[in-house]
């Protein structure tokens, strides 16, 4: 029996493995000449590649339909995902928060790493751009920039609509509607926020230890400051959490010294300006706050720079305790899904068999990946729902798995 993978990241690389191991022929189809061509970008060129916690605590950090999610998480694990690399020959650490790398800090070992799994075991590798995709019968016609293929068994592992210069464009999604699947609404996910607030004099600054809150949602981690809004880790994920509808107008809040209540951290501020007695204000603040975040501290709360700290009121004292406790901005929008780690939204997972990724509507096809409204926080979690669906689907195409 032959299988065609569309799409070469994780999810059909993996799909395509498995579906060669269970004894089929399987072409791995992708537009562009390499594989793997996203990942190379992921974890800022380091690919974080899963999240080595347990399943169960695993499923906590999916944002969009977790319960779809549980067979294949458990069918293959972030340990398991772990052992494949290792087994591939590339040697891999874990570090805060259970991010899984490579070793070597290099995001092509874990493409080379899963494209071994599968060239080795008989997945053949072609750069052509399919067009078209249809049934006859028993058969799936899927017509390339190149030929016609046939086969039993199709496994959609297209990708998003984010990095589309990575070859996400979309498509994956009109073969899907094609069939008569549901397609929802695809959304940016883990994606910067815009801010209406002016934070131009901030771009570039990262701060760690602090703590960010939008509406209901409050993580603490890292963030830093892009031109016009924010982005790094914890504002990711909140991009995730807390802007899935309308976001226009919401409020942005910044705890800088979530260690401190306001009682304490007023006695710190205090006894910094004991220690600085004699100098401005704006000389004040440089064991307490980053150099280049304290201007716009100052100025966000309506103090004077050039005031001497003996001359600094109690009530302008309590607004720089408020402001450091509460830094507050108005948000914009998300930026553009283009800029976005992932894809929410995708092939309406009540359409698809969780136990084996097909679809309930065309025997035959099958999804896995980003493909599917599944997603998830930053840490590696998404990557890892990508290869735990990929080998689900790929595993379903074979009559007998012969591991």
């Amino acid at each position: 029996m032959r299988t065609i993978v569309v799409g070469a990241g994780p999810a059909g690389l993996m799909a395509s493995a498995r579906s060669a191991i269970c004894g089929n022929e399987v072409i791995l189809i992708d537009r562009n000449e390499k594989p793997g061509k996203k990942l190379y970008i992921t974890g800022k060129g380091r690919c974080n590649f899963t999240n080595a916690c347990p399943p169960k605590d695993f499923l906590e950090s999916v944002v969009t339909n977790p319960k779809f999610l549980y067979g294949a998480l458990f069918s293959f694990t972030p340990k398991d995902a772990i052992d494949l690399i290792e087994n591939n020959g590339i040697k891999t650490k874990v570090e805060r928060g259970n991010r899984a790398f490579p070793l070597s800090d290099k995001a092509s070992d874990i493409t080379k790493a899963i494209f071994k799994y599968a060239t080795d075991n008989g997945v053949k590798f072609v750069s052509e751009t399919v067009l078209s995709i249809s049934k006859q019968s028993d058969t799936f016609n899927i017509t390339t920039n190149k030929q016609i293929y046939e086969s039993e068994s199709v496994i959609l592992c297209c990708g998003g609509l984010s990095y589309p210069t990575t070859g996400s464009t979309g498509d994956g999604y009109n073969f899907a509607q094609n069939f008569g699947h549901k397609i929802v609404k695809q959304r940016p996910a883990l994606v910067p926020i815009l801010l209406k607030t002016s934070v131009k004099s901030l771009e570039g600054l990262s701060l760690k230890n602090v703590r960010a809150t939008i509406k209901n949602y409050s993580l603490f981690g890292e963030m830093l400051f892009t031109a016009n809004g924010v982005s790094g880790p914890i504002i990711l994920s909140l991009s995730s959490l807390a802007c899935s509808g309308q976001i226009k107008g919401e409020k942005l809040y910044i705890d800088l010294k979530p260690a401190l209540d306001g009682i304490t951290l007023d006695k710190r501020v205090l006894s910094d300006f004991a220690k600085f007695k004699n100098k401005q204000l704006k000389n004040a603040l440089g064991e307490l706050l980053p150099k280049r975040l304290i201007p716009f501290i100052i100025s966000y709360c309506g103090i004077d720079g050039e005031k001497s700290v003996n001359n600094i009121s109690k009530e302008e004292r309590n607004k720089l305790v408020v402001a450091i406790k509460n830094l507050e901005f108005v948000i914009d929008t998300l930026d553009d899904i283009k800029h976005a780690i992932v894809t929410a939204g995708g092939v309406d997972v009540t359409q698809v068999n969780p136990k084996t990724m097909e679809s309930k509507l065309v025997k035959g096809l099958y999804f896995a990946g980003e493909m599917l409204d599944i997603d998830a926080l930053t840490g590696g979690y998404n990557i890892q729902i990508a290869l735990s669906t990929g080998y689900m689907a790929g595993n379903a195409t074979g009559r007998k798995i012969n591991d």
